[in-house]
């Protein structure tokens, strides 16, 4: 039977005593030779496997719930490489430090790994969720402490075997965004494996709430599925939205420059780039539909439309060539910014990635994470039903929670 394991690893507590039995990593009836390889070197792979339970479910709690900290719910959805399909039947692995950043082993925990020669061990507060039939995932923890060394900042370590025929690999750690050691340099270093894995915390009650979907084969060198692009423009479906710092013509912050994912970037936001091609009567079809859109939700939707003609590139008459469509459109909600050009490494916008010679990129995003896109898309009743349904499944019990 197939089957799909991810493997998480998190720095983080103690946890449930589960049952000492051990599942193999190769299925019986698969061959050795027959498995490929996939994401490259993966040191101590074989680790995942140990006092591995049975029978997991779609929820564990780790022995780190026990301890004094944060206590954290991690949650989200496993998607195949379409990046639309819910992936079932996923086996979720995780370990992490205690709250003072240490692995420790317990001997008195049935899931505790002794230490090796080495000394090298994922400790005690470690365990396993298989993903149901939507795909979700749930694990109840507390915070990881970060290494005594203070030289990399709290984290997560996830993997992934997600078929008997593919090895195991991993993805990005789980780490948190108000981390002060999660600096600009780590974030750049970030390999996206399997989409971000930056968490944005949310509160409700005493109880802190991180959402991560995970995108099976994302940025995975060598997966023989790729995930599934229309266009190499703008990040990924779960990837980031950079920071970056357009100049606003109109709109809250005009005459400033602001990023938008900064300051506006906690719920959704719809950013509609366009560059050295622009279709003026389409983009204003789409500037007064997402202005009623916005109209309709607001605080929980933010619009911009970033402008980046750098053919007969002007500052001032950029600025008054927005201002206007603003005025005349009557628009109140959106933001109307501009760049020298979607390649302009002053602003930023360069890492983005966003195609220049395209008609438009509008990209997706709910916590700053990519939830859709859509590329070369006018603005008819289709794609505007596709834009709200984006908008709409990115939307659960957690969304308004601050």
């Amino acid at each position: 039977m197939k089957y799909i394991v991810l493997v998480v690893a998190i720095s983080m507590g103690p946890g449930l005593i589960a049952c000492n039995s051990q599942i193999k990593p190769t299925p019986s009836g698969v061959s050795t030779d027959s498995i490929q390889q996939v994401g490259g070197a993966f040191e101590n792979a074989d680790y995942m496997y140990r006092q591995m339970e049975e029978s997991p479910n779609a929820t564990d709690t780790s022995a780190g719930w026990w301890q004094t900290g944060q206590k954290l719910m991690i949650t989200g959805t496993v998607y195949q490489s379409d990046t639309q399909t819910p992936a079932a039947n996923v086996l979720l692995y995780y370990y992490h430090t205690n709250t003072e950043g240490r692995y420790e082993h317990k001997p008195a925990y049935t899931r505790s790994m002794a230490p090796n020669k080495l000394g090298q061990t994922h400790g005690y507060i470690r365990g396993w969720v298989r993903t149901d039939s939507s795909g979700r995932y749930t694990i109840y923890t507390v915070q990881p402490g970060v290494y005594p060394t203070r030289d990399e900042p709290a984290h997560i370590h996830m993997s992934i075997k997600e078929a008997a025929n593919l090895k195991e690999y991993y993805i990005d750690d789980f780490v948190f965004d108000d981390d002060s050691l999660l600096n600009a340099a780590k974030r750049q270093k970030m390999e996206n494996r399997g989409g971000s894995g930056v968490l944005r915390l949310i509160k409700r009650d005493a109880l802190a709430i991180g959402e991560r979907d995970i995108y099976l084969g994302l940025n995975i060198p060598d997966y023989p599925h790729p995930v599934i692009q229309s266009d190499a423009s703008g990040p990924a479906i779960g990837e980031e939205v950079s920071s970056f710092l357009p100049f606003h013509a109109w709109g809250p912050d005009a005459g400033t420059r602001t990023c938008p994912v900064c300051k506006y970037g906690w719920y959704n936001g719809v950013l509609l780039f366009v560059g050295n091609q622009p279709n003026w009567p389409d983009i204003k079809k789409w500037l007064l539909f997402l202005e009623t859109k916005s109209v309709a939700d607001g605080k929980y939707l933010k619009v911009y439309l970033v402008y980046g003609n750098r053919q007969h590139y002007n500052a001032i008459e950029r600025e008054r060539e927005l201002a206007a469509i603003g005025r005349n459109l009557g628009l109140r909600q959106i933001a109307l910014t501009y760049v020298p050009s979607l390649s302009d490494a002053a602003s930023e916008v360069n890492l983005l990635g966003i195609g220049e010679n395209i008609t438009n990129t509008i990209i997706v995003y709910k916590r700053r994470k990519v939830v859709g896109k859509l590329i070369n898309a006018d603005a008819s009743e289709a794609n505007q039903a596709l834009l709200e349904d984006m908008l709409s499944r990115s939307r659960n019990d957690f969304f308004s929670l601050q």
